[in-house]
């Protein structure tokens, strides 16, 4: 590999530079050592410990080596290496105090390289920066680049950063693109191999947001937090779709103050998250009352900020090769040291998403750092886990909307977000931009803090339609070849469900399948009376009735021996099932109905237990209540016809909803449509 490096002397303030991809941030003061691992690796048998100053400076204990081989502050090499217009990268250190700093590298397993080193040299006013460039070469499959501090004395960072060595440069386009002026509105298309001018580093943020005031609040009282991210801001657009507003809350009226007629809030009806997203990019591309932002950050209400993200993203947008989507990654809202997710595919036989290849969820920086090469052991699941799969480079499909940054060219080109209220709104918005030659990548070192999947119950509550309604549309306008994957999935699911007790979920997605059928026609028409409807459905089954807890019910009295023993191998699941199924064929117990047999917690609310009792309570995933779940055979015979017929129907159905979907795609995804919705007085029929 080669390197340089340059360990004279220079000024360093904390402003603005265009050339600068991420700055070095230090944990906020009194953090635990578990969040502290996603910035600093310390040594916990050394006395003291790193002092942050601020976000961008700390004081560092003499005899202290601190190791930035960490997620917020190690250098995603292999990333900018496939999707940036760079061949190397600088790093800059500014320092005061005895230290020598060691550059390194590492390979697609987690191999660790050394590359360069030296100790700073400190000039009259006791001030030194270091500055080491570093070819991006060998990072086309993965690799991490970070650097480690040695202090003889004290030392204090005052700055540190990553840079690019030159200024952005214009980006080539490698499919036809729409480019609209935006003094004129006038459109023109290009086409694959021209380029674009390089976009000036400027962002409007859009936070929809719906009975959240405080977290809409705080998120607002994050990106102000930062003078360098508010000096890129153009503009902050939330959608406000509730009946509690942000308005009403305490802290309202300084961020109001601060972001003056930047902040623009809109008010609307519940249109849920594609409603908002799609107001936000329809006001940001407005031409009145819009911005000409080159790019738009989506970002979710209640999600805590790294404000430094923000540039981050806009970073990698700028540099990136050709335009394209910069996801950021998400991690655990409630156990902040982990990852939840390193990149998402659509399964194409299914046609659901699943993790990308090559990764794992919920990775834990604390007990699995970056420089875990499988000496750490297990998870607390029991799986064994090292940090492997966080150094190859992973290609993921599309990113969630709990951070995301589009170009504004892709939106000119490719429209709003289908009208879905929820779930696979922001999956099809990346496969739609796929299609037309702008990629997404989820770049690690760029997230937010949000709760993970597995802390709510959004496969079986009134979720679940959107999720399997949704699922359909996108894969009449995705999926080529036979759905037989997809209706075999339905199948499994449908069966799981059923002995689980969950009969009001087989119920919302026998609704989901009869409104895919529907066709696409009435999607803009159900888009505010949806869940409505599916929540006065629910109401009718007693396992989507949440009780505050299973003391409010009498004491259960029983259930079989070894129900939640789990069936591991092949012999046993057979027995198990075989155990299910004979209990399914006989009435329920009405006594049970009444009288629950078992309380279950989420971990152990499996099939192999609920299909053996007639009745038993849940806690919901959040912990906050319980349902009562009843086992009833004739409504599950009755909901497992429903469901089979449409089933087969969609199977019979599916090349006609296909090009039924397609045709109206452009419609479903134009400023017009979306026009009538929100400004439904100002068109003119």
């Amino acid at each position: 590999m080669s390197a340089s490096s340059d360990l004279s002397v220079h000024s360093t303030t904390d402003t603005f530079d265009p050339r600068r991809l991420a700055r070095v941030i230090l944990p906020k003061r009194g953090e635990p050592r578990d969040v502290r691992s996603l910035y600093i690796v310390e040594d916990e048998a050394t006395p003291g410990r790193v002092t942050a100053l601020s976000r961008t400076s700390a004081v560092i204990p003499a005899g202290t080596e601190v190791s930035f081989e960490t997620y917020f502050n190690g250098f995603p090499a292999s990333y900018w290496r496939r999707w940036s217009q760079l061949d190397e990268v600088q790093l800059r250190v500014e320092l005061s105090g005895d230290a020598r700093i060691d550059i390194y590298r590492s390979k697609i397993d987690g191999s660790r390289i050394a590359v360069i080193g030296g100790v700073v040299e400190i000039d009259d006013s006791g001030r030194g920066t270091a500055e080491f460039t570093i070819s991006l070469a060998p990072f086309e499959d993965g690799g991490w680049i970070w650097f480690d501090l040695t202090c003889e004395s004290e030392t204090t960072i005052h700055a540190a950063g990553w840079y690019a060595t030159k200024d952005a440069a214009a980006q080539q386009l490698v499919s036809d693109t729409v480019v609209v002026d935006q003094a004129t509105g006038e459109k023109t298309t290009l086409h694959a191999g021209d380029t674009i001018p390089a976009r000036e580093p400027r962002v409007t943020i859009g936070i929809p947001t719906f009975n959240r005031p405080a977290d809409a609040v705080a998120a607002l009282e994050a990106l102000s937090s930062d003078p360098v991210v508010d000096s890129v801001v153009d503009a902050l657009i939330m959608p406000d779709q509730g009946t509690k507003h942000p308005k009403d809350e305490p802290g309202f009226p300084a961020v109001e103050a601060f972001y003056g007629d930047r902040l623009r809030m809109p008010v609307q009806g519940n249109l849920g998250g594609s409603g908002g997203y799609s107001r936000i990019m329809y006001e940001a591309r407005h031409p009145e009352r819009g911005t000409d932002s080159p790019f738009i950050l989506y970002m979710d209400d209640d999600i805590a900020i790294e404000p430094d993200s923000v540039l981050r993203s806009l970073a990698a947008a700028r540099y990136a090769a050709s335009p394209m989507l910069v996801g950021g990654q998400m991690l655990n809202l409630q156990e902040r040291s982990h990852l939840h997710t390193m990149g998402e595919i659509i399964d194409r036989g299914s046609f659901m998403w699943t993790a990308a290849p090559n990764t794992h969820y919920d990775h834990d920086f604390y007990r699995h750092p970056l420089r875990d090469r499988g000496e750490y052991g297990e998870n607390a699941s029991g799986e064994e886990i090292d940090s492997k799969d966080l150094h190859r480079r992973i290609d993921a499909d599309y990113n969630g909307w709990w951070m995301c940054m589009i170009p504004r060219v892709v939106a000119d080109t490719i429209g709003q977000p289908l009208p879905l209220f929820i779930k696979w709104d922001d999956g099809e918005y990346g496969l739609r931009a796929r299609d037309h030659g702008f990629p997404t990548a989820s770049w690690p070192g760029i997230a937010i803090w949000h709760m993970a999947w597995s802390d709510k119950d959004d496969a079986i509550d009134w979720q679940a339609y959107f999720h399997l309604r949704n699922r359909l549309v996108v894969a009449a306008l995705q999926h080529e070849g036979s759905p037989k994957g997809i209706v075999v999935s339905m199948t499994k699911a449908t069966i799981k469900h059923l002995m689980c007790l969950e009969y009001s979920t087989v119920a919302i997605q026998n609704e989901a399948m009869k409104d895919f059928l529907a066709g696409p026609d009435q999607l803009f028409d159900i888009l505010e009376t949806a869940l409505p409807r599916i929540n006065s459905l629910r109401k009718e089954y007693p396992d989507a009735v949440v009780v505050p807890s299973a003391t409010a019910l009498p004491p259960a009295d029983g259930g079989p021996a070894g129900l939640t023993d789990i069936p591991v191998s092949p012999l046993k699941k057979i027995t198990a099932l075989a155990k299910v199924v004979r209990n399914n064929l006989r009435p329920a117990d009405p006594h049970h109905h009444e009288v629950p047999q078992v309380n279950l917690p989420p971990i152990e609310a499996r099939w192999f237990a609920l299909g053996r009792i007639d009745g038993g309570t849940v806690t919901t995933a959040d912990g906050r209540g319980v349902v009562y779940r009843k086992r009833d055979r004739d409504k599950a015979v009755e909901l497992a016809k429903e469901s089979a017929r449409l089933q087969k129907e969609v199977a019979v159905r599916f090349d006609e909803m296909r090009q039924r979907y397609r045709v109206a795609h452009q419609e479903l995804t134009s400023t017009d449509a979306w026009a009538r919705v929100f400004e439904p007085e100002a068109v003119v029929e």
